[in-house]
């Protein structure tokens, strides 16, 4: 008997994630949602089964899971994911807490499977997985010297607060989310500052990037960035390889890739854009071109749904690789 929970359910990527185990038909005997004290007892509807949301406390926590889908916050996961731990639970945890920690395993599925050292695994943070995923088969063929992210990640990213700032603002309401009105703005500031000018989200997406694609001597830098938009986030890529490559063997890899959708012909005006990757599972590249100042580098754009693939469906992809490394059908 397969006994799922999903620790706060009642957000907005734990609601994510009901959807996407109910479409991509995710088999459990039993599933228990939790959220905090506050939101508990609200009553939720899925697969035609009304569920009582329960508080997330140290007892409920010890009781026999299979799987914990932990999308509850830092410190929340912090505490409580080694509890389920010790009690024997498999947590998918999409916080950052763990990400970084020595023998937690940090998964993406199309890139890296888990050793499972440890019964917690992370989900790495939103623009990291759209990222890694096309700079994968790229490592892959050519091999990697470097990368150069700049980001331009949407709202929702910030949870209600941040997309009632974009909406509210549009009225002249102060923001409540961020330090100054995102609302007809683009903010350079994504999390808190660190001592050498790098915000939090910048060092995530350089440290991320080379534990998931196992390189650690790669050259990775990054700028994160807000911008007015409701969904989905949008990475540009400056890629140096270390094997000489065309503009064309990219595209051509890409193309023949399943794990990316390639729309690069910008003559029709036709590329990556966020209106068209909110709501849907793949992640777009193109606006593939070389960069004439560098040797061998090349730009790649991104776009993906980052409440999706950037967060819910991640995860919930990692609870489909772990049940099928431990052979559950």
């Amino acid at each position: 008997m397969t006994r799922l929970a999903i620790a706060g359910a009642t957000g907005l990527v734990g609601r994510k994630m009901l959807e996407t185990i109910d479409r991509k038909e995710i088999p459990f005997d039993e599933l228990v949602l939790f959220s905090s004290a506050r939101s508990a007892g609200q009553q939720v509807e899925f697969q035609g089964q009304t569920y009582t949301v329960r508080e997330l406390t140290e007892d409920a926590a010890r009781e026999s899971f299979d799987y914990v889908l932990m999308s509850a916050g830092g410190s929340t996961s912090e505490h409580f994911s080694p509890i389920f731990e010790e009690a024997g639970a498999i947590v998918i945890d999409n916080s950052s807490q763990w990400r970084m920690t020595e023998g937690i395993d940090l998964i993406v599925p199309e890139v890296n499977e888990p050793k499972l050292d440890r019964k917690i695994i992370a989900n790495p943070n939103c623009s990291t997985i759209q990222s890694v995923v096309p700079l994968k088969p790229l490592q892959e063929t050519y091999g990697l010297k470097r990368v150069a992210y700049t980001t331009y990640q949407a709202v929702s990213g910030s949870g209600v607060k941040g997309k009632a700032d974009l909406a509210e603002g549009a009225n002249g309401k102060a923001p409540e989310a961020y330090p100054h009105p995102i609302y007809n703005n683009v903010l350079p500031h994504i999390d808190s500052f660190l001592e050498d000018g790098y915000t939090k989200e910048e060092q995530k997406m350089i440290d991320e990037t080379r534990k998931i694609l196992n390189a650690d001597d790669l050259k990775v830098t990054a700028t994160c960035v807000r911008v007015p938009v409701q969904d989905s986030h949008s990475v540009h890529m400056s890629v140096t390889l270390e094997q000489e490559a065309t503009v064309e063997a990219i595209q051509a890899l890409f193309e023949n890739d399943d794990r990316v959708v390639l729309v690069d012909n910008p003559q029709n005006n036709e590329y990556p854009l966020a209106i068209h990757s909110t709501n849907k599972d793949e992640i777009f590249v193109g606006r593939i071109r070389r960069d004439d100042s560098l040797d061998n580098t090349f730009h790649v754009w991104c776009t993906s749904d980052n409440l999706l693939k950037g967060a819910a469906l991640n995860a919930v992809q990692i609870l489909e690789q772990v049940m099928s490394l431990k052979g559950v059908k």
